[in-house]
């Protein structure tokens, strides 16, 4: 005869089966963390006999301006999350695209270079197909810096002509410094190479007047519709009124307002180390995109942090600390 369990027993049972319903799944308990690629990172050396154009935020009264290498990022980043990054250029020089180039493939951190190269000019072509044959260039920066104006260059015939061959050799654009003037202009490019994959850089940190705001909405929502134009989400620490916040609760509606246009598959991190400095320190940039992202399905922290990058430059895996794309 079978012997029925007394009530004791039953109830010890229940409550061990319900504390195993509770408990976190294998997948849910031991995820992973999340690989980053920063996408946005600025390399160069003051300390060179021919000096550097840029040499990231002013530093304090009598110090020196420090180099920034892959080797200096690497110690700050990969604690972070980081595996890999994107070099975007910091130099109008020509002779430093090779430059960084040569930096860049010591170090197996840096997934791809943007480099700075003017379309319209006649010796494009020539130096595109130079540059290109290393696969760890992705792309030309353009927009408003180093005295050039984007706005006034996207009806410029030789300049779209330029920005043909980039698109035609897989290459991207990155812009510079946004404006309500470059956004539009981004749509005017992007009617004239629909092929052309843009990506924006600092969107978070546009805050237009009051007047412009009726063009920055609107160009906003045109740009929405272009699944060709990626957004970096990156410059999210920044002054207001001339306060810096490193708090979340500082920069939430407007990342809310630009995930709305721009959905999950087009947006993208970078940090902006180390010009980021000027404003908090690079754990702080971390924390609060982390904050905000990490609150989301885990799905769309993954392509914030990592897989839209793929799509958008196309990089280079080097370390197999790197996520397959």
């Amino acid at each position: 005869m079978k012997q029925r369990p007394s009530r004791r027993a039953f109830l010890t049972g229940v409550a061990a089966t319900a504390a195993a319903a509770a408990m976190p799944g294998p997948s849910e308990a031991q995820a992973p963390p999340i690989p980053i690629i920063d996408t946005h990172i600025h390399l160069f050396d003051p300390t060179r006999p021919q000096g550097a154009p840029y040499s990231g935020p002013r530093p304090a009264a009598g110090a020196t301006p420090l180099a920034a290498y892959p080797e200096r990022y690497r110690r700050l980043a990969v604690p972070l999350g980081v595996v890999g990054a994107i070099k975007v250029e910091a130099s109008p020089w020509i002779e430093d695209n090779l430059w960084v180039l040569e930096v860049v493939q010591r170090d197996p951190i840096m997934v791809g270079v943007i480099g700075n190269l003017e379309p319209d000019k006649p010796e494009f072509p020539e130096y595109l197909e130079r540059y290109h044959k290393n696969p760890l260039f992705r792309g030309i920066r353009y927009g408003n810096l180093w005295g050039r104006d984007i706005t006034k260059q996207s009806t410029n015939p030789d300049f779209i002509s330029g920005l043909k061959r980039l698109a035609e050799a897989d290459l991207v654009l990155d812009t510079a410094n946004p404006r309500v003037a470059l956004l539009e202009a981004m749509l005017r490019i992007s009617d004239a190479v629909p092929a052309l994959r843009i990506v924006l850089d600092h969107l978070p940190a546009l805050d237009p007047a009051e007047a412009e705001r009726a063009g920055y909405d609107a160009a906003l929502q045109a740009i929405g519709k272009r699944p060709q134009i990626f957004v970096k989400l990156s410059e999210i620490i920044h002054s207001v009124n001339g306060q810096v916040s490193t708090d979340l609760g500082a920069y939430r509606a407007r990342l809310d307002t630009l995930l709305g246009v721009f959905g999950e598959d087009r947006i993208l991190f970078g940090s902006d180390w180390p010009n980021s400095d000027g404003v908090a320190p690079i754990d702080k940039v971390f924390a609060v995109a982390k904050e905000y992202f990490l609150a989301k399905p885990r799905p769309v922290a993954e392509k914030y942090f990592w897989k839209n990058s793929v799509a958008a430059y196309k990089w280079v895996k080097r370390d197999r600390s790197q996520p397959t794309p």
